[in-house]
């Protein structure tokens, strides 16, 4: 996901409550521990893949999260989303994180960031 998506992604729909420095932090870290989680078949993590779609902070600090995988059929499906969960949950300061698993639109290619590119040599 390019920086610019990133962004889109985390951008609040309304004027958040929560201090804009408090909001840049959250973001920063949640990102981060997107990162900690990896598609077992790919040496990539989810984040870079362009899996992730959504993000949207609440202003309970309730993080809602909309993702994808490679292939409906991915082997992981089912467990894919607790790890999300469970990686989002340990940011400090953080509430509820919910995922939701989408498959509209469908996950491509085009949606992997360059450090993703390389990483799998897809140049």
């Amino acid at each position: 996901m390019s920086d610019a998506d990133a962004t889109t992604a985390l951008a609040p729909s309304a004027a958040s409550a929560i201090p804009p420095e408090e909001l840049d932090r959250l973001t920063d870290e949640i990102i981060g521990a997107l990162k900690t989680v990896y598609d077992p078949e790919i040496p990539v993590d989810v984040y870079e893949l362009g899996l992730v779609y959504r993000i949207d902070v609440s202003d309970d600090r309730d993080i809602a999260i909309d993702m994808t995988l490679t292939a409906p059929g991915c082997p992981v499906a089912g467990e894919m989303p607790g790890w999300v969960e469970n990686a989002v949950s340990s940011v400090p300061g953080v509430g509820k994180v919910t995922v939701t698993m989408v498959f509209d639109p469908p996950w491509d290619q085009s949606r992997m960031s360059d450090e993703a590119r390389v990483a799998l040599d897809m140049w």
